[in-house]
C-alpha cells in the first residue's frame, strides 16, 4: 500500500509552517482577537464553509464513471464526509449572532479576494486539475482545525469574555471533530496511487494553506 499521507506531510511541511509561524496566527492563538477582527474572520469563514460541500460534490461528480469506477472508495468517502459536514455553515451564523452580527448581514457580506481565490481554486481544481485535488482542501482545513482550533477558541473565549461555547461553537467543536476526520483522511490518502492525483493533492494543500493564511492575515 502506498504511504502517500506521509509523503504529503513532508512535501507540504513548509506551507504548513508558513501558516503556523505567521505573526498574526501566533498572536491570535496566544492572545485572541478583538471582537471586530473576530467578526471579520467568522464572516470570511462562513463563505469558506458554505462552499465546502459544493466543492466536494463537484469533485465527487468527476470521480469515475459506471465503466471505470476505480475512484469509487474516494467518492464514497466524500459522500460520507459531506453528510457529516452538512449544516455547519449554520454554526458559523450562530456564532456571528452571538457576537452581534445578524444572519441577514452575514449572508450579505462580500467575502475578501483571498476567500474568493480559495473557493475559486478549489472549484477550478476539481474540474480542471484533478478531482482528487479536493482531498488537499480537506487536509488543509482539517489540519488548521484539529491542531489550532482548540487553542484559538480558548484564546478567543478569554479575550472576549465569552461563556461556554457561545460565539466559538464552530471552531471549538471542529478542534476535536476534525482530529477523527484526519484519521479517516489519512487512510483514504494512503489509497491514492495515481501520480497525477498525488501531484494535484500536493498542489491543492499548498494553495489552500497560502490562501487561508492570507485570509487570517487580512482580517
Amino acid at each position: 500500500m502506498s504511504r502517500f499521507f506521509a509523503e504529503l506531510v513532508g512535501r507540504t511541511d513548509e506551507d504548513r509552517r508558513a501558516f503556523e509561524t505567521h505573526p498574526v496566527v501566533l498572536d491570535a492563538v496566544a492572545r485572541g482577537m478583538s471582537v471586530e477582527r473576530y467578526r471579520r474572520l467568522l464572516l470570511e469563514l462562513f463563505h469558506v464553509v458554505w462552499h465546502f460541500n459544493p466543492a466536494c460534490a463537484a469533485a465527487a461528480s468527476r470521480m469515475g464513471s459506471p465503466g471505470d469506477d476505480a475512484l469509487q472508495p474516494l467518492r464514497h468517502f466524500l459522500y460520507q464526509h459531506m453528510h457529516e459536514e452538512t449544516g455547519h455553515e449554520t454554526w458559523v451564523l450562530n456564532d456571528l449572532e452571538a457576537i452581534g452580527v445578524s444572519v441577514s448581514d452575514a449572508r450579505a457580506y462580500a467575502p475578501s479576494l483571498h476567500t474568493l481565490s480559495l473557493n475559486g481554486y478549489n472549484y477550478w481544481a476539481a474540474d480542471r486539475r484533478h478531482p482528487c485535488s479536493v482531498l488537499g482542501m480537506l487536509y488543509t482545513l482539517e489540519v488548521v482545525a484539529s491542531v489550532y482550533g482548540g487553542p484559538f477558541a480558548a484564546a478567543i473565549r478569554e479575550s472576549l469574555l465569552l461563556e461556554g461555547d457561545r460565539g466559538v461553537s464552530f471552531i471549538d467543536s471542529h478542534a476535536t471533530m476534525d482530529a477523527k476526520h484526519m484519521v479517516d483522511l489519512r487512510q483514504v490518502l494512503n489509497h491514492v496511487k495515481e501520480v497525477a492525483a498525488q501531484a494535484a493533492i500536493v498542489e491543492s494543500v499548498r494553495v489552500n494553506f497560502h490562501h487561508f493564511t492570507r485570509i487570517v492575515e487580512s482580517v
